[in-house]
């Protein structure tokens, strides 16, 4: 003779076997990006053999930059936002996971009523003690453990707690990644500041040989030497370097006010940048990038894990289709006289299995599939234009650093032309075979070249930070496992 709960399980089996809502069938999603495709065209290579590191900036040895660096990743509400959203999703995590366990609890109530007389209850709304109503009022009181479990057959509460997961590792990725950006600006805007203080000197040497033109062109003039004209036009050329000055100094300014935003200083708090030479070839770059590249990047790092919550998604709103089983129960008393609530004889027990199966749901089921296969698909195709664009990035980073090269080879040749031109001047002007003005106009196109070739460094320490950036500047991919 079979049990009650052996039938109830044989029509819960019934019922499976013959629901309606039944999960349309997926298209399939969009193939991911190929090893071959992750790695960078052999032209883009340098012939350098390193990722960057954890704290990439330590390698230009510049303790300035190293405590700007400190404070801004120490102190910035943008980080600190991120660094949020990452506690917001491991609670969210734990919400999810907790709701998929057993729940115990204990509950009591008290219900006061009295019985319609012309009701289900209408006897008990009698006042007849002898017959065992007191009516019509009564003092119920409910006391004791109640508990609830869903037994998880077809791994739907696994399914919503590892998409769970994913997004937390999404956003501690997203963290990462504006901690990255963070000391990449804050390094850019530093040294753009050194390479205008480098450039604002040898503007204050051109205009201190312009001035001196100035007055030799005056001085000669004054003797009827030569004509005025020659004064006017050193006048011009200083005012042009005065000009130029200010203007040096106006972008130096604002520069600063940026470096005081990223580093989230008071007025009074960014120190002063003293002047400090600018570094050389330091960009690095792997022979090979391929899968580590993923690893590498946390913005590659945060869209897999995003993909990895939506497939996640799909499981759960698939799982949703099929019967699910739960179990409710209750040890406690319960009593319609509050004075005999305590009684043995008011004791009471409930154990109830329950199971559902959605039969015709108008297809909120499949609506809410097909949003999740959609998330997906469209998921896949932003990691796979992310993918393209990391490879792009560093590709591009890697040449415009290889052409840098070649053109800062070909300025200090120049350069060191322009130089012994200057140093022949000032040897003839030694020996009294050359006025000082000869000599010191002889110095100007050297100062002008070297202008040029703090510019192409500028741009260099540029590209290199912006190729350290397109390597991920040193992350490694840190997540946390479901644990199952």
């Amino acid at each position: 003779m079979t049990t009650p709960l052996q039938r109830l399980l044989a029509l819960a089996a019934a019922i499976a076997l013959s629901g309606c809502a039944i999960p349309h069938r997926d298209a399939g999603a969009p193939a991911l990006m190929t090893e071959q495709q992750i790695n960078v065209a052999d032209q883009a290579k340098l012939s350098r053999n390193s990722w960057p590191e954890a704290q990439w900036w330590t390698h230009y040895g510049d303790a300035q930059l190293n405590a700007l660096e400190q404070q801004a990743l120490a102190q910035s509400p943008a980080l600190a936002a991120a660094r949020a959203r990452v506690e917001a999703s491991r609670a969210q995590r734990s919400q999810v996971e907790s709701s998929t366990g057993l729940f115990l609890g204990l509950t009591a109530s008290l219900d006061r009523q009295a019985v319609s007389a012309t009701g289900f209850l209408g006897p008990y709304a009698q006042n007849a003690p002898a017959a065992g109503v007191t009516g019509p009022w009564y003092t119920e009181g409910t006391v004791g453990l109640e508990a609830h479990y869903e037994v998880d057959l077809w791994g739907k509460d696994r399914a919503r707690v590892d998409a769970a997961l994913g997004l937390q590792n999404a956003r501690q990725a997203e963290a990462a990644e504006t901690s990255l950006l963070l000391s990449t600006h804050v390094a850019q805007v530093y040294w753009d500041i050194q390479s205008l203080n480098a450039a604002l000197d040898l503007l204050i040497q051109a205009r201190d040989i312009e001035t001196e033109m100035v007055q030799a062109h005056t001085a000669r003039a004054g003797r009827g030497l030569e004509t005025k004209t020659a004064i006017e036009v050193s006048r011009v050329h200083a005012l042009e370097l005065d000009r130029q000055i200010s203007a040096t100094r106006g972008k130096i300014a604002v520069l600063r006010e940026a470096l005081r935003s990223l580093v989230a200083a008071g007025p009074k708090d960014l120190p002063e940048i003293t002047p400090a030479p600018l570094p050389h070839d330091i960009g690095q770059m792997p022979d090979t990038l391929g899968y580590e590249l993923l690893a590498r990047r946390p913005d590659l790092q945060a869209m897999h894990w995003y993909l990895e919550a939506s497939l996640r998604q799909i499981d759960a709103a698939h799982a949703a289709f099929y019967p699910s089983f739960d179990i409710k129960a209750f040890f406690g008393q319960d009593a319609i006289h509050l004075d005999h609530l305590m009684h043995r004889d008011s004791r009471q027990i409930n154990l109830i299995p329950g199971l559902s199966l959605p039969l015709f749901d108008s297809g909120r089921l499949n609506a809410q599939l097909a949003g999740a296969r959609a998330q997906r698909n469209l998921l896949v195709e932003q990691y796979n234009q992310s993918i393209l664009d990391a490879v792009r990035e560093i590709a591009t980073a890697g040449l415009q650093l290889q052409n840098l090269d070649e053109q800062m080879k070909i300025e200090q040749a120049k350069l060191d032309a322009l130089n012994f031109t200057a140093g022949s001047a000032d040897a003839h002007y030694q020996r009294g075979l050359a006025d000082k003005v000869a000599a010191r106009e002889a110095k100007l196109p050297v100062l002008l070249e070297q202008g040029r070739m703090i510019e192409l460094q500028s741009q260099q320490i540029d590209r290199e930070i912006a190729l350290t950036m397109a390597l991920g500047g040193g992350y490694r991919a840190e997540t946390q496992n479901a644990g199952r």
